[in-house]
């Protein structure tokens, strides 16, 4: 009996483990190389047209933050999200691409993703609408959002 509940608890803890082994995988941005910006500095350039940004969340979170001012929605699970983009930038792979998600993961994933399918200037905004190690976020910088009206998505 004391040895099945040594059992029994050594496999509750592996799993509890494993759990947040998951959760912190999901948090964690993998790393990118190319270049990134502060919120502050990509909304400047969105405005200014220096930047093609893209918000790439999903329009469940665009409706709930807005989507940040100068941003283009375009939810990253769409099957054709490359096509989309190619479209947003006039076909044009070279132009400067500047990704957004809730707290800089999605953006670095895809970021990497963009990269190898050959987009050559990609630019990762770790910060997010939300905040992250990078920074506090589009939010709470207090940017400007404009509410999502459907987006691209």
């Amino acid at each position: 009996m004391i040895r099945t509940r040594r059992w029994v608890l050594l496999g509750g803890g592996a799993v509890l483990a494993g759990g947040f082994a998951v959760r912190e995988y999901r948090l964690i941005p993998p790393d990118y190389t190319g270049g990134k910006l502060t919120v502050a500095k990509a909304h400047n350039q969105a405005l200014s047209g220096d930047i093609l940004l893209v918000d790439i969340r999903t329009p469940k979170e665009w409706q709930a933050t807005g989507v940040g001012e100068g941003a283009h929605p375009l939810d990253m699970r769409r099957d054709d999200f490359i096509q989309a983009l190619v479209l947003l930038t006039g076909g044009n792979r070279d132009a400067p691409v500047a990704l957004i998600c809730a707290r800089g993961v999605r953006s670095a994933r895809m970021s990497n993703r963009l990269t190898e399918a050959g987009f050559t200037n990609v630019i990762d905004v770790p910060e997010g609408m939300l905040g992250s190690a990078a920074g506090p976020g589009w939010v709470r910088a207090g940017l400007p959002v404009q509410l999502d009206n459907g987006g691209a998505g």
